[in-house]
């Protein structure tokens, strides 16, 4: 089990790869928060970084192969696309359903 700081840590990470991050009440909890920070990923423009640190069940190999789908594809026309990539199912499409961006 990974210890507090390292969790503090990519939290961390995420909000400053993400950019600007809308701030939402913590009554408004759901998948794509964290202490109240909405996070939100464009998968046509994000980085391997930041698809490994922002999605849910995506690691670098996955996140890689997000990018290398993208290069020969073109564009995720929806979110569902991304389950066309090899190794992610429709469970980590709708685990991630409410973070990604077109």
């Amino acid at each position: 089990m990974k210890g507090y700081k390292y969790v503090s840590y990519r939290l961390f990470k995420a909000i400053t790869l993400a950019g600007g991050l809308a701030l939402v009440p913590l009554s408004h909890a759901a998948d794509n928060m964290h202490e109240g920070i909405d996070i939100k990923i464009n998968i046509n423009t994000a980085n391997v970084e930041q698809l490994d640190t922002l999605l849910i069940g995506i690691g670098a190999e996955k996140a890689q192969a997000i990018i290398n789908y993208r290069e020969v594809n073109g564009k995720f026309a929806s979110v569902d696309d991304l389950a066309k990539v090899k190794g992610i199912g429709e469970t980590t499409v709708d685990k991630n359903r409410k973070r990604i961006e077109l």
